[in-house]
């Protein structure tokens, strides 16, 4: 058990190969017990590349210990409607077949979650988590998705956060993952009862949305 202090940060985007790094070993830091160095280093670029390719529309956050190095992960993206999703590419699963004709202000995708194996702190996921919905639960027409690995689902949903299922499970990087979608009221109650646990309001403030987004 690792016992240290955590400082909450925003990434960034020259940092993009470190997430990945971090994201894909810590997986299967928690999933597989042998690791598979050239099947490691595949997933860490194919999620460099996935990442590199929404930067302009994600914020990423990430927890670092006193040495600098990450201890937790988390990426939120506002779709362009453009870039193929995650959920699109891993399930076939269009959003916009989800949210049919309810009202739609934005739709964005949480992933890149990641806490290192052995860290106890009991408020990094709720930091991490605060940060990330912040900007989703900034109108009631928003709307998130998901690829969530099965234990971490069944926390969120102690923790109350409501998820919907929208799909079948698959294994991805190293676990049983299924595709899942946040409402406005699924996270409101979590995010109005733990955003105190992020004290830099800065933090939060950068991630609210930007409201001149140029798609092409």
């Amino acid at each position: 058990m690792i016992l240290t202090k955590n400082y909450l940060e925003r990434l960034s985007t020259n940092e993009v190969y470190s997430l990945s790094k971090f994201v894909v070993e810590e997986n299967f830091s928690h999933h597989i017990e042998e690791k598979h160095s050239k099947l490691i280093q595949k997933d860490i670029l194919s999620v460099y590349e996935e990442e590199t390719k929404y930067v302009q529309n994600s914020q990423i956050f990430v927890c670092r210990n006193e040495q600098g190095s990450i201890t937790g992960s988390i990426r939120v993206l506002r779709w362009n409607y453009i870039d193929e999703l995650p959920i699109q590419n891993l399930f076939g699963i269009n959003p916009l077949m989800v949210v049919g004709d309810q009202p739609l202000n934005d739709i964005w995708h949480i992933g890149r979650f990641a806490i290192k194996k052995g860290v106890k702190d009991p408020n990094l996921f709720k930091k991490l988590m605060v940060c990330a919905i912040s900007p989703v639960c900034s109108d009631v027409g928003n709307v998130a998705f998901a690829e969530c690995d099965s234990k971490l689902l069944r926390v969120m949903s102690l923790l109350g956060i409501k998820a919907k299922v929208v799909g079948e499970s698959i294994n991805y990087l190293g676990s049983e993952t299924i595709p899942v979608s946040f409402s406005y009221s699924g996270l409101k109650e979590f995010y109005e009862k733990n955003k105190h646990l992020v004290s830099n309001t800065e933090l939060l403030q950068k991630a609210l949305p930007i409201e001149n987004y140029t798609f092409v």
